[in-house]
């Protein structure tokens, strides 16, 4: 796989996973939201992570992937038009990858 390739596999992911999250995060009153810079500073500080992919969702939603290649560590958000910032997945093991796309007709 290329590496375009990857990162539109991880946005088109974390665009269905922000979708749907975002959708419970409107739900239970945002409690996972915050201003952007709010979000972004403390995804920084605390984290260290920093973005490493962004995308346009639905609706005018940016939806982007911070993460910190030191620690692993990564998180989802997606960026409302308002500018409110919601978390939408995070976790461990965060690896880049820059992988060759098959080669046409395999079967794999």
């Amino acid at each position: 796989m290329t590496e375009k390739y990857v990162k539109a596999t991880l946005l088109a992911t974390g665009l269905v996973l922000g979708a749907t999250t975002l959708v419970e995060a409107q739900a239970q009153g945002m409690q996972n939201c915050a201003p952007r810079d709010t979000v972004v500073e403390r995804l920084a500080d605390k984290y260290g992570e920093t973005r490493q992919s962004m995308g346009l969702g639905a609706n005018n939603a940016v939806m982007e992937i911070f993460a910190s290649v030191a620690s692993g560590s990564w998180t989802i958000t997606v960026t409302m038009a308002n500018g409110v910032t919601c978390l939408v997945a995070s976790g461990q093991a965060f690896e880049e990858l820059a992988e060759a796309l098959p080669p046409k007709g395999d079967d794999a």
